[in-house]
């Protein structure tokens, strides 16, 4: 990736009057969308096989949620350690390096007829998310040239479509073919590591000097004492967990709900969970750029408490409703995302990496473990009651009010 061809991609944006540490490099963002939608695709594939690994290896429901654990715990909680890591010792290389982990855990996987392996295959495929979302977050900032919030929403939409089709994949090679079949999708983590090599040469050659060039140009760190900083971080984590918690009730449960309220065929309950899916992705892509237009605070702010009458009225919805009900929600809640992530990167100057795996990993972490929750509580309180307490989780977003009000010194 160099660029000369992302100046391909979009001529006027490198146009010889402006410097290029302000130009957007599309061509790079691009090519990490794309990677960002191979490598959650490639994650999406784990619990795809847990039935067969269940019949197979006989294992039980504490098993594999020990397995999905050992996930977790690399694809989470590494993420921002990570992140600070390349902070301090920038590594370009570890884009391309990183994916080397997913390849090797899904060969892993693919042959793993033992659960120490299965075990072993999960956290190498953890890990490899792990380098890439604090890493390719910081070259969207690099390469976004001042339009952070559209960058950030591009590259987000890229997981987003790689989470929908990765159970689509799924269904139709894993659960035909079996576990070995995981080993054919080692192929998409080559040409993820083709691309990314391209990228990671573009990252140590041009991305760094766009950073020193953007310090240069006089716009110094946030004008914020530390205290104030970190209690917006809490805020926007506060944020984020309502808003991967409410995702997780329709993404998890949504078709179990339509099915058992209106008696609809899952064939229409999947309808309308695509229906929903891609609503969210539209609203990934249009938060960042409203936010780099109208101001992030005011984009966090309605994009989750703005969900909340609409929250609220959806366990009262009939199915005519239920549909036009959920596009909203998702359009929304969608539209925070890139919006907070940015905000947080702004908080915290000079920690992209860090700031990215956190917010990445903690948003992750929210939406298994409320899943989780969530289904114990179905079990308990039966679909219905999941989407009655969910209903206020939008709520939280009146602590957008305290997030503060960002200005920076001029050097």
């Amino acid at each position: 990736m160099t660029d000369s061809a992302a100046r391909a991609a979009s001529p006027a944006d490198f146009s010889p009057a402006q410097p290029p540490a302000e130009t957007t490099a599309f061509g790079v963002i691009v090519a990490i969308s794309a990677c960002h939608l191979l490598n959650d695709m490639m994650q999406s594939l784990l619990p795809a096989i847990y039935p067969n690994l269940k019949a197979g290896l006989g294992l039980s429901f504490g098993q594999i949620g020990v397995l999905t654990l050992a996930y977790q715990i690399t694809a989470s909680i590494l993420q921002p350690l990570v992140g600070l890591y390349a902070d301090k010792r920038p590594t370009p290389m570890a884009l391309p390096g990183g994916v080397l982990f997913s390849l090797a855990g899904l060969l892993v996987l693919s042959i793993a007829h033992t659960y120490g392996l299965l075990l072993v295959g999960a956290a190498l495929l953890g890990m490899g998310s792990s380098v890439f979302h604090p890493e390719s977050s910081r070259v969207a900032r690099m390469a976004a040239g001042g339009r952070h919030g559209l960058a950030q929403s591009l590259f987000q939409v890229g997981g987003n479509a790689g989470s929908a089709l990765g159970p689509l994949a799924a269904a139709l090679v894993v659960v035909r073919f079996g576990q070995s079949s995981l080993a054919a999708f080692a192929l998409l983590a080559v040409l993820m590591f083709a691309i990314l090599w391209n990228v990671a040469i573009w990252y140590r050659h041009h991305g760094l000097e766009r950073l020193r060039a953007a310090a240069r140009r006089g716009v110094g760190p946030i004008d914020l004492p530390r205290g104030k900083a970190l209690r917006g971080i809490a805020i926007l984590l506060a944020l984020i967990f309502s808003k991967y918690v409410y995702l997780a009730s329709l993404t998890s449960y949504f078709t179990f709900y339509l099915i058992h309220r209106f008696a609809v065929s899952v064939e229409t309950a999947q309808l309308h969970l695509f229906v929903f899916l891609a609503s969210v992705a539209v609203g990934t892509v249009a938060g960042g750029p409203l936010g780099d237009r109208f101001g992030r605070k005011p984009v966090i702010w309605i994009s989750i408490l703005g969900v909340l009458p609409f929250s609220l009225l959806l366990p009262h919805a009939s199915l005519f409703w239920t549909g036009p009900l959920t596009v909203v929600i998702g359009l929304l809640l969608a539209s925070a995302f890139p919006a907070i992530v940015v905000f947080a990167q702004e908080l915290a100057p000079g920690k992209v990496g860090m700031i990215s795996g956190l917010f990445f990993g903690f948003s992750f972490g929210m939406g298994g473990l409320g899943a989780a929750v969530l289904g114990e509580l179905a079990d308990l309180k039966g679909i219905d009651a999941v989407y009655r307490v969910c209903a206020w989780l939008p709520a939280i977003g009146l602590l957008a009010a305290f997030l503060p009000n960002l200005a920076r010194k001029r050097t």
